[in-house]
């Protein structure tokens, strides 16, 4: 079953996932329905079946998960999670292993073609329904209950109706502000783009960079990249529009003005955060994700966060990842570790050490009461635009991050930049 599947999985790769949506996709804001097939499920895959809950009694056996998180603590915490589940029974042994996100996809294609794919993936939320189209996830309707969780995520998980994952956690982007070199530069806290750059500017000195996010040239950048497009008004279908060539502008002012490194189209949100807390940054776009690393690292550092300046409206942008199950592994006893770590104690650990908004609205209710700083992150989920969901997503955003990194560098003007992109965004929202 694996090699059919890794057989089909590797024609589908050299096809470019030409099967897909026929109609004009809207990727602007989470609905129950985006135009894509993608409806939200969580009444149809309540609870279990009596083939799950044979299939429960008889797992066992070795489960490998691949996951893409740089971060040294999210990294401990998951081996952690996995060691209190093989701690917890006999029968299943699980392992993790780290595969760098921009080697992600990649391994994934070559370990389909070598038959030596894992069991389980946590991938980022918008390439679920890429994979799911291709035949490489289990089906996991009727097998795992989503009715309390939110339907942006389950709706990431979900194509023609049928669930190909169970959403890990969710989380969204702030701007992030150094308190004292604000003070210092005799400045607010930017709420819309022209005093964004008028502030970034002044913090600006030999060695601190006012600004920066995380701009590299793969899904990374286009999550960070995005919001500067929705705040616009414009979809992120829409990048040759009076919206898309003003958002590819700010980016390029940014830069020019020397209040944004240009060697930010080399740096992962790891390597930004990394910048911010080492004192290089006065300001940067970020996610909920860093909040623990940061307050452990640099408890006395004087920060905080903020709503992202704005052009015509607040927009952030809508980040997270999705469990998966490949289709034809170990599939049995990846759901049982699945149903584990999903339960309330294992999901708020993973959600609290991670500084993620968990998934299922009745855990996330429990997490965050009190915290100014995670509170705002909560209070953004309102204004936080998702990515997708589209099979074929990846080719969409490769356009966009290729446009705005020939902005940053001055390869190309942002007109220039924002056709050539989408030329192909056409070709593929058109298929």
């Amino acid at each position: 079953m694996k090699k059919l599947l890794s057989m089909l999985m590797v024609l589908a790769m050299l096809t470019t996932m030409m099967v897909g949506c026929a109609s004009k996709k809207d990727g602007s804001q989470t609905s129950s329905d985006n135009g894509t097939g993608v409806t939200q499920a969580a009444d149809k895959n309540a609870g279990t079946t009596d083939d799950t809950a044979d299939a429960s009694d008889n797992a066992s056996g070795d489960v490998t998960i691949w996951y893409y998180w740089e971060t040294e603590g999210h990294q401990k915490a998951l081996n952690q999670l996995v060691q209190e589940f093989n701690d917890s029974q006999g029968n299943i042994k699980v392992e993790a292993k780290y595969v760098p996100f921009a080697d992600f996809k990649k391994q994934l294609s070559i370990g389909a073609s070598a038959n030596e794919l894992p069991d389980i993936v946590i991938q980022d939320n918008p390439d679920t329904a890429a994979y799911a189209q291709m035949g490489i996830f289990a089906d996991l309707t009727g097998k795992f209950d989503v009715s309390n969780y939110y339907p942006g995520p389950v709706n990431s998980c979900t194509l023609d109706g049928k669930l190909y994952g169970v959403p890990f956690g969710s989380n969204d982007l702030l701007l992030y502000y150094n308190k004292d070199m604000l003070d210092q530069a005799g400045c607010q806290v930017p709420t819309t783009w022209e005093e964004l750059l008028e502030t970034a500017k002044k913090c600006t000195t030999d060695k601190v960079s006012g600004f920066a996010h995380s701009s590299v040239q793969n899904e990374e950048g286009t999550f960070n990249f995005l919001t500067w497009v929705w705040s616009t008004g414009a979809t992120a279908y829409e990048l040759n529009s009076e919206g898309g060539i003003k958002a590819l502008t700010m980016v390029k002012d940014l830069v020019d003005s020397g209040a944004m490194p240009k060697e930010a189209i080399n740096w992962t949100q790891g390597d930004t955060m990394n910048q911010f807390i080492s004192g290089n940054l006065a300001m940067m776009l970020n996610g909920t994700w860093q909040v623990p690393t940061m307050r452990q690292e640099v408890p006395d550092l004087n920060w905080g966060v903020a709503p992202i300046p704005m052009d015509k409206q607040q927009a952030s942008g809508l980040g997270g990842e999705n469990y998966s199950v490949i289709a034809g592994g170990n599939e049995a006893a990846a759901i049982e570790f699945l149903k584990f770590a999903t339960q309330k104690e294992q999901c708020l650990f993973m959600m609290k050490t991670m500084g993620y908004i968990s998934a299922d609205s009745t855990i996330a209710k429990d997490q965050f009461a009190g915290d100014e700083v995670y509170e705002a992150f909560v209070e953004e989920m309102q204004y936080a635009n998702a990515r997708g969901p589209l099979a074929e997503w990846p080719e969409v955003s490769d356009a966009i991050s290729l446009a705005f990194n020939e902005v940053m560098t001055g390869a190309s003007a942002p007109e220039a930049a924002a056709a050539k992109a989408q030329t192909t965004i056409d070709a593929v929202i058109n298929k």
